[in-house]
């Protein structure tokens, strides 16, 4: 038999949904088929292709090495056969598309939510799927399992275009009433006279391109490029870390309710200075602002879709 030529496409589709859901309620929820229907169609793609492709385990169905082997070529084709035979225009109003913008904490608390409110204006027939940072994001981008990342990149392959949508400025925040903080400024000296909550920096990461190493760098960590720690050796000080944490929304949860002070980006310091649950103190020292960009494949503008998502994100940066 001809596995080529028996394929049915809807296989794949239900093989594609299922390896990014890992479940098959959630797969048939999303492809508005019942369960019994995903898993017929699973055991077809079985026989078919002479592998298990999914096992029952404890986080849901695990792909096997074939399936995991062939999931990225299986999804960036059938997102090629939809773009060859979507309309050459994309009209907002009807599309049920959906969107997928890869994110670390700062992004999906301060834009994910004014773009997701845009969306519900202009389509609220898509859907918004936000997911987490990790370190198979190029990968998920390359084969079209997102569509877009925002964060604090300093360095992609080529094929990846790096727009810079915001500037933050960084901030030090502590809690409301904390009794060594009791000015509008404060000094070095009282700054690193309590503990500090550090967000654990990333590593660069260096990808294989045609045999060649290209650098791919994202900052999740919200340091100041050494700012802070060449004031101090200026000084002759050093500070205490209390705590790391992965992220912003743990540094800013540990700094409310201790006596511990962070930094963090002022945008989402404001959040929780307006419930009156922190104080926010400016750097007393020269600080550098940090660029949050967009990174996309450079090829997908061609898509209407795309291109009309990438508007729609660039103009909420731009509003806020």
């Amino acid at each position: 038999m001809n596995t080529a030529h028996n394929l049915d496409l809807n296989l794949l589709r239900v093989f594609d949904v299922l390896l990014e859901e890992r479940s098959v309620t959630r797969a048939g929820a999303r492809l508005s088929l019942t369960q019994s229907a995903v898993s017929h169609a699973l055991n077809r793609l079985r026989y078919m292709l002479s592998d298990e492709l999914f096992v029952r385990g404890p986080g849901g169905m695990q792909p096997t090495p074939r399936a995991v082997e062939m999931g990225p070529q299986v999804h960036a084709a059938l997102n090629q056969l939809q773009a060859a035979l979507a309309p050459s225009d994309f009209d907002p109003a009807t599309s049920e598309r959906r969107f997928a913008v890869v994110t670390g904490a700062y992004a999906s608390a301060i834009l994910a939510p004014p773009v997701a409110s845009r969306l519900a204006q202009v389509a609220p027939q898509s859907e918004l799927l936000i997911a987490e940072l990790a370190l198979d994001v190029l990968e998920r981008l390359d084969a079209r399992r997102a569509d877009f990342l925002v964060g604090s990149v300093l360095a992609a392959p080529e094929r990846f275009a790096r727009e810079t949508i915001l500037t933050e400025k960084l901030v030090w925040v502590v809690r409301s009433g904390h009794p060594v903080f009791q000015g509008e400024r404060v000094d070095l000296a009282t700054l690193v006279s309590v503990s500090h909550v550090v967000i654990a920096r990333n590593l660069p990461g260096l990808i294989e391109e045609g045999g060649e190493r290209r650098p791919f760098v994202s900052r999740a960590s919200w340091e100041d490029a050494g700012a802070f720690e060449a004031a101090l050796a200026s000084r002759g000080l050093t500070r205490r870390v209390g705590v790391s944490v992965p992220d912003t929304y743990t540094a800013l949860a540990v700094a409310s309710r201790t006596d511990m002070a962070t930094l963090i980006p002022r945008r989402l310091a404001l959040l929780s200075a307006q419930g009156g649950r922190v104080k926010l103190v400016d750097p007393p020292y020269d600080s550098p602002t940090v660029d949050v960009s967009l990174l996309y494949l450079r090829e997908r503008l061609a898509e209407p879709a795309i291109r009309w998502m990438h508007d729609l994100i660039r103009a909420v940066a731009a509003s806020l």
